[in-house]
Parts: structure tokens; sequence; C-alpha cells
């Protein structure tokens, strides 16, 4: 019967983490020039990440994948003491704080959609009644001659 090694690994390489986290060592050098993640160097100069590294990745990912910007991210990960976990009640109150927000995109997306269906069935794209381009009119408030320029 083969021994296991009981002694776990206290500090891993940046190889090691992208392999357990899924992202590359790039984005794991982008997270931390972003100050989301935090690194150790040991005697030759190399990186190396304690464990809890693993969870902060995965909460990264999770909240880019739902569309978080990475300046949220960071400060939402800022509010914890260096060096403690995340534990239930730090992740229940980020993300009902995210659940909000999607709720909200969810909300401006559906809007945005059915309005959206609304030009696509009239055909005119009026700029006048159009309720994506100039809902109301408003711009019609301003005086004639053109109001809105693509960048």
């Amino acid at each position: 019967m083969e021994k296991k090694n009981s002694r776990v690994k206290t500090l891993l390489t940046p190889g090691e983490v992208a392999k357990r986290s899924g992202v590359a060592v790039s984005a794991l050098h982008f997270y931390e020039s972003k100050g989301l993640i935090q690194s150790t160097r040991n005697a030759g100069n190399q990186r190396r990440y304690r464990r809890d590294v693993l969870r902060s990745v995965a909460i990264i990912k999770i909240a880019q994948r739902i569309g978080i910007p990475l300046g949220t991210i960071g400060e939402a990960l800022g509010v914890l003491p260096e060096g403690q976990k995340m534990n239930a009640k730090a992740w229940k109150q980020l993300s009902s704080q995210w659940r909000e927000e999607l709720d909200r995109r969810i909300h401006t997306l559906t809007a945005l959609r059915d309005d959206l269906d609304g030009c696509i069935g009239c055909g005119c794209l009026s700029h006048r009644d159009c309720p994506l381009r100039n809902p109301g009119d408003r711009l019609g408030e301003q005086g004639t001659g053109a109001r809105l320029l693509e960048e």
C-alpha cells in the first residue's frame, strides 16, 4: 500500500495555481498587477502564492463571468482582512450585492430586448419615435438638426 504524504504544501508556484484554478499564469500576473491577489517571493525571487489564492481566483472568475468589473471585484476582495479566508457570511454579503447588480442588468437588457423587438417589428427605425435611439423624441426638444454623433 502506498503511503500518502500528510504534509500539505502551504505555498504554490504560479504553475500549480494555474493548473488547479484553470487560469493562465499570465492571468495570475494580471490579477496581481490589479491588486486582486498577492504573492510572495522565495529566495530565488520566484513568485509563490498562499493556498487561499485558489479561492480568490475562483471568486474572480465567477464575478468576471457575470460581468462584474475588475475594480468592483477588487473593492469586494479588499474588504477582507489580509490572510483571512472568505467565510460563508462574507460570501453571502458579497453575492447579494452582485445579485442586485445582476438583477439591474437583467431588467435593463430585458427592456432593451423588448424595445428592439418593437423596432424590428415596425421596420421604420424612425429617429423621431425610436424608443432605443430617441425615446419620446427627447432630442427634438433641443431644436432641429443633428444631436447624436457616432464615435
